[in-house]
This record gives structure tokens, sequence and C-alpha cells, in this order.
């Protein structure tokens, strides 16, 4: 058992750094108050080619896997862009994998150098406001006129969609009434999204304010048969695949905000003079810290098994959403511990610690629930009687 980064590893982390380090505390501050997607900092992330990291080099993309991703995107995050910049790029790693897998060579083609080459952005459209995680109760229809499926419904928390030249869309084809399983009759489409048949209503919220949220509306909105992935009726099938990576990606950008937290905390520490002395010497202040330390360190490590199994084509439900749990966890004991630390400069904008805490907060809810993954462990891990 091996736990030293490769060469190409290390050589990913350090490309990424370099990139990062192009867009400071000040830029981030600035979107985080002003709001704007970071389309400078996605254009360098194209540029460098690492938008494509895990899509087929036939396609454009690098190839590489889980694992070297969800180093990218902790690295994205420890560098103080947090969940802002990962999320304006996140969609890239994980949301086509469904166009990877079960995309035909010619949608392949079509889908993936724009996304690749930064030309295009999607979102990925599968929440809707009555269903929430209940997936199969979606109630969003597509049904089908012919060469076209005509979209009516609504979707909610669509991230990007203000930015969006397209959009990844799960509907019903079949109503659920009709069939004999919940998860069948749901199609997957990855098609233009038409701002004429779709009208974007972005939420405010809490924090990430460069990367926006949104509700969507649709009505008579047209989608082409042709920009159907596989068969109608299994996109519940096909977007499971999307899943588990993104929980694995999650889970990095988590650890790598707890990581930033955690060191502004401690050279905030180191420096604090207070009753003539270093705050760092005091045990209060150090225990909360080196907790925080331990508790990142061993997501980590789950996060990267986690990411592992997923390579080598293994089971890890419960890998991928154990890491997603333990890292949003530390992530925000790290970033709450960090304001706590600066005292009353914590709550302060220009510490930045306060945007982590408030960003620290989006791996805790999305894109699955604490609990709802404590009963997925029961069951899978333990062989406790489903209770949902």
């Amino acid at each position: 058992m091996d736990f030293e980064l490769t060469d190409n590893q290390e050589s990913i982390r350090d490309a990424v750094a370099k990139i990062c380090s192009r867009f400071d505390d000040a830029y981030w501050l600035k979107k985080d108050k002003e709001g704007g997607f970071p389309a400078d900092f996605h254009k360098a992330m194209a540029d460098a080619g690492w938008l494509g990291i895990c899509i087929p080099e036939e396609y454009g993309g690098a190839g590489l896997g889980i694992m070297d991703a969800a180093i990218m995107m902790r690295t994205v995050s420890e560098s103080g862009a947090g969940m802002s910049g990962a999320s304006a790029i996140h969609m890239n790693v994980f949301g086509l994998n469904p166009v990877v897998v079960f995309g035909t060579k010619d949608q392949c083609r079509r889908m993936l150098p724009g996304i690749v080459s930064g030309k295009e952005k999607s979102c990925f459209a599968v929440t809707e406001p009555n269903t929430g995680l209940n997936t199969t109760q979606l109630k969003t229809r597509a049904v089908r006129h012919g060469d076209k499926y005509v979209v009516n419904g609504q979707k909610v928390w669509i991230s990007t969609a203000q930015v969006a030249e397209k959009i990844l869309l799960l509907a019903r084809t079949t109503p659920l009434e009709e069939v004999k399983n919940a998860t069948h009759g749901l199609s997957l489409f990855y098609t233009d999204f038409d701002r004429k048949k779709i009208a974007v209503h972005e939420i405010e919220k809490m924090g990430r304010k460069s990367v926006d949220s949104n509700e969507l509306f649709f009505e008579d909105f047209e989608i082409p048969a042709e920009d159907r992935l596989g068969e109608e009726g299994k996109g519940f099938e096909y977007i499971l695949h999307g899943m588990n990576p993104e929980r694995i990606l999650i889970a990095a950008e988590a650890v790598g905000l707890g990581q930033v937290a955690l060191k502004r905390a401690s050279d905030y520490a180191k420096g604090r003079v207070v009753f003539n002395r270093p705050i760092g010497m005091n045990q209060a202040i150090q225990h909360p810290l080196a907790k925080s330390w331990m508790e990142l360190e061993a997501a980590w490590l789950m996060t990267l098994s986690a990411a592992w199994q997923y390579d080598k084509g293994l089971p890890c439900g419960p890998a991928a959403n154990s890491a997603k749990y333990l890292a949003a966890e530390a992530g925000f004991h790290a970033c709450e511990q960090a304001v706590m630390t600066h005292g009353g400069f914590g709550y302060a904008k220009e510490f930045h610690v306060e945007r982590y805490l408030r960003e620290s907060l989006i791996p805790r809810i999305a894109p699955v629930s604490r609990e709802l993954i404590l009963s997925f462990i029961a069951e899978k891990a333990l062989g406790l009687p489903k209770s949902y």
C-alpha cells in the first residue's frame, strides 16, 4: 500500500496551484462581494487543458481518473478559491460522464469538445422544488412529438444557468403511474439551453455569490430526439454513474476549503499577541486546530480510497458517500474554528475566513444530505432495513 502521490499527480497539483496563484484573495473577495461568474478563472483552467481532465483523449480531454481530478479540485479549493472556484469548473469534471458512458460516438464528438475547450458551459438540471432528493418522483415532463421532445416543468438549485450554453436535463418521458418501477420512465438529455423557452430566476443565497444558483421554468422547450442520451426511460440509471464521482469531488473540495481555513487560523494564532504572548501558545486555541488537522487528514484518506475504488471499477457507493460526509464535517469544523481563532476579526470579510465558513455549508447540504448518507451506510454497509 503506497500513500505517496505519483510524479504525475504531483505535477497536476503543482500546475493547478500555479494557475490558481494568479487569482488571489483579493480576486475572490471581490467576486464574493460583487458576484459575476469568474470567467477569467474558468478560461485560465480551460486554456491549460484542465476542464477535460476526465474526458477521453479522443474528444480533447486528458483521459485521467477521478483520483487525479480529486487532487485537482482540492488544490483549487485550497488555493483560497474555495467553493466559488471549485463550483465554476465542477460540472466539467463529472457532469458529462453520462455522455462519455452512454452517448454514441457521434454524440461524444458533438457534445464534449466544447466543454473541454471552455467554449461552452453547461448546467445540470435534476432537482425539483417538490421532490428534493426523491428523484424518482420528478414531475418535469418530456413528451415526444416525432423527432423532438417538448418539455414543460420546473427545476431548482441549478448552478451556472445564468451563463450556460448547454443543459444536461433529466425529465420524465413516461408518467409515473404507467411504470412498474419508479426509477423507470426518466430520460436524460444533453442539449442547447434555449432562453426563449427556459425562464431563469436567480436565487439570492448565503455564499458562493460568483457561481449562480437558479430556478428554471420550462415552457414548450423543444429538444431534438438526437440529443437524448441512451435509451428512453433509462435516465435514472445513467445519472447514477455521475453520483459517486460527484461525491468524491465534493469531498476533495471540502478538504481543500478546510485546509486553507486551518492554515489561516494557524498563521493568525502565531502572530496574534494577547496578554504578552501569541494566542497560539494557548491549548484552548491549539487543541481545536489540532483536532481539525486530524479530521481533515482522515477525510482526505477516505476520499482517496473512494477515488481509487471508482477508478478501479469497484463498487464505491459506501466509500464515496462516507468521504463526502466526513470531508464536509471536517471542512465545516475547520472553517468554524478558523473564525473563532480570529475572534472579532474572523467576522470581518477582509480576513476571508467568514467567507470560508459560509461556503463550507455547501458540501454539508449538497448534493445529498448528511442524514440520507447515514441511512445509506446503515443499509448498505451494516445490512440494516431500509428506512426511507
